[in-house]
């Protein structure tokens, strides 16, 4: 069984993507995130109980700023249906979801890697980019893995005259696998006019409401949000309930499993995963949100201060809660992201470190505007698409010795199943090529 290459209670205080890539395969039991939303607006903390530590962050997205030719590359090559579903969204909704998607899209590749089998990943997000995030996740963790949409619905102040009031945010839950650890929740579900059935059976509750019974879990929960009021209330600007979290948590997580949270924001996962007894770490960029962690876990009684007597629930202190500004070092084979690459052993030569788009240009000086299938010429390169001479799933690398190009006819039908000489063979055999 592979071992985590981290120290259980660690925060990072580092860009989430330089950890994920790092934290070793298969080692994850539950990912628990509340990313950005691409709300298209800055958030900015409350000043009730930071104590004057102002945090906030931007949800605003950029193609041209905030995505990098490295991130476009690795999703074009290493996971080709990811970056379709990014390229529809961009064309369908704009360049700042196409953005956001990439942004998310680098990482979620590394947390699919990065979880056990038998383990599971909620991401929280709200109506603007949970279709599209949705077919984003569907493409790397399978649409067969695919378990629940769950609608979080909440009150809160604020309505509109011209629609029904937005009062609900999603989390996706999806598996590793079809071998995924779920232990179902029960809820209460109130008999007709809250009088007993008498169900031969049918174990029957009262409460100051009425009858009901224990059934499974809905899709849809009732859980009131972080409010002006609210005990647990920090002032972090997107805040979400230890309640939600907790149930996540006891469903999809072994007792004494690893919860990780990439975007650990106030750190309401990483204390309700202390709470549950599971071992977790968390990732921010935030350079407070280690005081955050130690402050929250000191109010819910799991944290004793220096010099305070254990008692109760007071089981950790100050030294067990870590913090690192650094990524961890891999102690694993260091297998990639790419689920092509699962299929082989793969001997990967050192990087051409060229982008796609410079080996496109290389490539173009050398052979001219031809498809390498169908050989005909074109006038643009707009025209012509970078592929793999050998895919990927072959055991083919992304130097430029690999690489070939496609007319947009002829990268679909070769796919990444097909080497160029099978591309080739298919063609004649349509009888787009003389033999």
């Amino acid at each position: 069984m592979a071992k985590s290459n981290w120290s259980n209670r660690t925060l990072f205080i580092c860009d989430n993507i330089d950890v994920l890539e790092n934290m070793n395969s298969g080692t994850v039991d539950l990912i628990a995130t509340d990313p950005p939303f691409n709300k298209g607006r800055d958030f900015h903390s409350t000043p009730d109980k930071l104590q004057g530590k102002q945090v906030g962050f931007k949800d605003r997205w950029r193609w041209d700023e905030d995505t990098h030719e490295e991130w476009h590359d690795k999703l074009h090559d290493d996971w080709p249906s990811a970056w379709r579903a990014i390229t529809l969204a961009r064309e369908a909704y704009g360049d700042d979801m196409g953005a956001f998607l990439c942004f998310m899209g680098v990482r979620l590749m590394e947390m699919h890697r990065i979880l056990k089998d038998t383990g599971s990943i909620y991401l929280h997000c709200d109506p603007t980019a949970s279709h599209y995030l949705k077919a984003l996740m569907d493409s790397i963790f399978g649409k067969k893995n695919f378990q629940n949409e769950i609608i979080w619905s909440y009150k809160s102040g604020g309505a509109s005259k011209k629609r029904f009031s937005k009062k609900h945010d999603i989390l996706l839950f999806y598996s590793k696998s079809d071998n995924f650890l779920f232990n179902p929740q029960q809820e209460k579900s109130y008999n007709r006019d809250f009088k007993p059935y008498r169900f031969k059976g049918v174990k029957e509750y009262e409460d100051n409401i009425g009858w009901y019974t224990l059934v499974n879990m809905r899709d849809v929960w009732e859980i009131d949000m972080v409010g002006r009021t609210s005990k647990e209330r920090t002032g972090y600007p997107t805040q979400k309930p230890l309640t939600l979290y907790s149930r996540i948590i006891e469903a999809s997580c072994p007792p004494e499993g690893i919860v990780l949270d990439p975007f650990a924001g106030c750190a309401t996962t990483l204390v309700a995963a202390e709470k549950l007894k599971r071992n977790w770490a968390g990732i921010d960029i935030w350079d407070d949100s280690y005081r955050m962690v130690v402050e929250r876990l000191q109010y819910e009684g799991l944290l004793k201060v220096e010099g305070e007597v254990a008692i109760g629930s007071l089981e950790i202190s100050l030294g067990d809660v870590h913090t690192e500004t650094k990524p961890p070092t891999r102690t694993d084979t260091g297998e990639s992201a790419a689920p092509t690459l699962q299929l082989k052993t793969i001997i990967t030569p050192p990087s051409d470190r060229f982008t796609n788009t410079q080996r496109k240009e290389l490539l173009i000086q050398n052979n001219g505007l031809v498809c390498s299938g169908c050989e005909r010429k074109f006038d643009f390169p707009e025209d012509l698409e970078l592929d793999h001479i050998t895919p990927r799933s072959d055991g083919g690398s992304n130097n430029i010795e690999n690489r070939t190009l496609l007319c947009s006819m002829c990268n679909r039908l070769k796919s990444n199943k097909l080497t160029l000489s099978g591309l080739k063979k298919r063609l004649k055999e349509l009888g787009y090529l003389n033999n």
